[in-house]
């Protein structure tokens, strides 16, 4: 990577980091929202989305990324 473009992901991680410390429990809730819309769309629908449990396994990473920010934090 070139410095310009260390310099500018460290801007964002930066900027994220501020974001998320006043907010822990935000990427939790988003998680569990996902969880509950794939059981829903599940009981729901009958189409790709719902059969390859997409948000099911977006909400789980996004859960752990969640709790990994939080501990950190």
């Amino acid at each position: 990577m070139k410095k310009n473009e260390m310099t500018n992901l460290s801007k964002i991680l930066s900027k994220l980091s501020g974001f998320f410390s006043n907010r822990k429990g935000l990427l939790i809730f988003i998680a569990i929202i996902l969880v509950i819309l794939n059981f829903v769309l599940g009981l729901v629908f009958n189409n790709w989305i719902a059969q390859s449990n997409l948000f099911l396994h977006v909400g789980i990473v996004i859960g752990f990324l969640g709790i990994l920010i939080a501990w950190a934090l």
